[in-house]
């Protein structure tokens, strides 16, 4: 005997799984492989047969019946109950990116609605409404990525919507242009002379010289210690680097002490001749003016920079230094009323670190010796800078060579 098959109210059968329910609109009911139930439901059966695609599609990929309930909020609440292994300011400054710029808004939309074309408007938001930086929109994709990431893991999603999206942001906005340059020999004279000469801000010569010819990290060089440095045997040790953050809690933001982000980064430097005399005029300046260091961070003391207090130097306020110097160096040069005199851009404590790589790269120092000297765990790293700073080299090579070039032919003509 035939088994009657199921119908609509307009006598069209239905399938295994679909319903049509008393008010007219239609349900499909199925289990996930757990054998949880689970429903979906359309106004027209039409339109339930196309959500039935969609559910079996999402079953043979693995795709979680639940999707629809899970928020991108939801996925970086596990991130956090999940993730191991970072550094705890470099936690709290993730939670700090997602919270202020992610979790109110963006943050609140469902992972099921989530297409790459929505990444992309969110981080074009950020650019041109929010008016952030790259470099900011750069940290706020690195902790997205990863709680994206969690939700392909968990079967969620099937790929990860914010993959290239940054890079895309970048070539967007043309970013490239605004990649940080170092000191041309030129500034870097007048940089040097202008800390040099005996003004206020003479100050601050041993510390900024010390960045410029040593090429280590700010929290590297705030975070020395006079036991960190051996002045016989002329090496520095770096093995570990300040760090000012919002620790989160009552006690906010504070200073801690991290060991360097990779192995690499442990390392030892050798003193050149003008770092010494820095070193040494620090010593000097500090035992002139009665000045001790009295800062003790996570059980290290007796730091080399200290300020006018006794307590560490902050990366913030040797960056409004700089800013001052520049500018009052520049007023200095444009008061002398000098036709196309050489002023200093505008550049932050990182760019010395980047000026003294472009040195060791246009004196053919050792690639694998920069690498060492810089603590870079990725030779890619060093090889990257080492071709954007042989760039401009060959460049003016090139001008030389084709000066020279005409200065002969010249020669020749008169000769002839």
């Amino acid at each position: 005997m035939a088994v009657e098959r199921r119908k609509d109210n307009k006598n069209r059968v239905l399938k295994e799984g679909e319903y049509q329910r008393a008010n007219g609109s239609f349900e499909y009911k199925w289990r996930d492989k757990k054998g949880k139930r689970h429903s979906v439901y359309a106004k027209t059966l039409d339109e339930l047969r196309e959500m039935q695609i969609d559910v079996l599609r999402d079953v043979l990929d693995g795709i979680r019946a639940d999707k629809n309930d899970i928020t991108i909020n939801d996925l970086y609440y596990r991130w956090m109950q999940l993730k191991r292994g970072l550094k705890h300011n470099t936690f709290q400054n993730y939670k700090y990116m997602y919270t202020q710029f992610v979790e109110l808004d963006f943050g609140e939309m469902k992972v099921a609605d989530l297409k790459r074309s929505d990444v992309r408007a969110f981080y074009n938001h950020l650019s041109d409404s929010q008016h952030l930086k790259t470099a900011t929109i750069d940290n706020i994709h690195t902790v997205l990525h990863q709680v994206l990431e969690l939700g392909v893991e968990d079967d969620y999603l099937r790929y990860n919507p914010s993959d290239n999206a940054l890079k895309e942001l970048k070539k967007a906005h043309n970013n490239d242009s605004d990649k940080r340059r170092a000191l041309t020999v030129p500034e870097q004279d007048l940089f040097e002379n202008f800390l040099s000469d005996q003004g206020q801000y003479h100050r601050w010569y041993p510390i900024f010289t010390v960045l410029l010819w040593t090429g280590m990290r700010v929290g590297e060089i705030t975070g020395l210690r006079w036991c960190d440095i051996d002045l016989e045997d002329e090496t520095i040790s770096v093995n570990h680097t300040l760090v000012y953050y919002d620790k989160g809690g009552e006690e906010r933001c504070g200073f801690s002490i991290n060991t360097p982000k990779t192995k690499a980064g442990e390392r030892s430097i050798p003193i050149l001749p003008k770092v010494k005399e820095a070193f040494l005029m620090e010593k000097e300046y500090q035992k002139e003016c009665g000045l001790d260091c009295n800062a003790v961070v996570d059980g290290y003391t007796d730091f080399i920079f200290i300020n006018r207090f006794g307590g560490v130097q902050h990366q913030g306020t040797l960056n409004k230094a700089l800013r001052r110097i520049i500018r009052d160096c520049n007023y200095e040069v444009l008061d002398k009323g000098e036709k196309e005199a050489i002023t200093l851009p505008r550049f932050s404590n990182h760019s010395l670190r980047h000026t003294f790589t472009t040195r060791m790269c246009e004196a053919g120092v050792n690639i694998k010796a920069m690498q060492d000297i810089l603590g870079h765990a990725d030779a890619e790293t060093t090889m990257d800078i080492y071709a954007e700073a042989t760039k401009d080299l060959k460049k003016a090579e090139l001008i030389n060579f084709e000066a020279y070039f005409n200065t002969q032919k010249k020669a020749q003509i008169g000769t002839e």
